[in-house]
This record gives C-alpha cells, structure tokens and sequence, in this order.
C-alpha cells in the first residue's frame, strides 16, 4: 500500500537512481548506474552560473564489470553535471575498486578507499544500490543454471552442500525461517530440526528408509 497522505506541502529536491544490470557475451556482467539530482526552482551557482528549475546540479554515471564471483574487474565513472568544474577529475581513484568482490565488507572496503576527500561523495552512494543490483542480477541467473542443470542429472537442486548466496541476507531469508525451511532444507536451522540436523519430517523419511 502506498505511504499516507501527506501534509500540505511544495517539492524542492528530486534525486533519481537508476541502475541497470547486463550479462554479457564475454562470460562477465556489468552493472550500470545513473544518478542526477534537481531543483524546483532555479538558483545561481558559483561556478556554472544561473541553474533553472529541472537542470541537473548531478548527473553521474558508473560502470562495474563484475564476474560470477561478484569480483570487480573494471571500473568506468563520469561526471557530466557537477556544482565545480573539477568535481569529474576524481573520478579516477575509483579504480581502487578493481579487485574488490561485492559482498560482506563491501561498503567499509569503498569507505575506505574512496571515503571523504579521496573520493566523490555521490559516485561512493551510487556504489550502494549498485552493489543490489549486482546481487539482483547475478545470482538468480546463476541459480537458474544450477538447478536446471542439477535437475537434467537427477539430483535434487535444493541438495547442495553449499548455503545460498540469499541465506541470511535479511529476516525472511534467515536460516531459522520458513523460506530457508522450504527452500534449503539442508541449511535449515529452525527450531523443528533434530539432534542430528536434520528437519523432522527429514528425520522421519530418513527413519523410514
């Protein structure tokens, strides 16, 4: 349902982000964003003079090229619309990214290569919905294959040994909830799996066996 309605009020600021997720031919994946931030009405700049309502004071664009590991392999970044004429001239030091895999210490890793002056404050933000979309657009394709390719063996796609990528990212996916329970039996760790790991309706198949 949509948020409550508001009280009286006039808009003044519109940030807009977009990112797109491509796989590519060459095996990698590259994950695009854009962001621009506007006004509602129009003010003097110190450098790029006068700016009417709806000109960009951002408009940024960043490329990573990941691979299935999430591991960065190529940065491109570019500033068009900046409130300074050297804003764009950082846009360099994001190379330091390349290396780095998207994941668990990502943002602290981006801080600290690129946080305060040695970076450019909206590229970094831009860095945090594009890490999403990388998740977003990686891994259910890759999870796709693999089950697919499970099931054309006869093996069942949930038997893996390995915990999914997804287990534990948020409260629905804990390991202790009902989609981990329908999903991943096997990481399972709710409180209806016995003493041997097991789920117990596992437990009583396995009995029967």
């Amino acid at each position: 349902m949509p948020l409550s309605a508001p009280a009286a009020r006039e808009p003044i600021h519109t940030r807009r982000v977009t990112c797109q997720g491509y796989r590519r031919a060459d095996g990698l994946w590259d994950i695009e964003g854009h962001l621009t931030d506007i006004k509602s009405y129009g003010f003097d700049t110190e450098e790029r003079g006068r700016l009417e309502p709806g000109d960009p004071i951002h408009q940024m664009w960043m490329r990573l090229t990941v691979d299935d590991q999430l591991t960065v392999r190529a940065v491109e970044a570019v500033t068009d619309d900046s409130p300074y004429g050297a804003c764009g001239s950082i846009t360099p030091a994001f190379q330091t990214l390349v290396g780095l895999r998207i994941g668990a210490g990502w943002t602290k890793a981006v801080k600290t290569r690129l946080g305060g002056p040695k970076g450019c404050t909206h590229l970094v933000e831009l860095l945090g919905p594009l890490a999403t979309t990388a998740f977003q657009t990686v891994f259910p394709i890759l999870a796709r294959e693999a089950a697919l390719k499970a099931k054309a063996e006869g093996r069942d796609p949930r038997d893996s040994s390995d915990p999914p990528v997804l287990l534990n990212m948020c409260h629905i996916l804990a390991s202790d909830g009902d989609v981990a329970r329908r999903n991943w039996p096997r990481h399972y760790t709710g409180a209806d799996r016995d003493a041997d790991g097991l789920d117990s309706k596992e437990g009583n198949r396995a009995a029967a066996d």
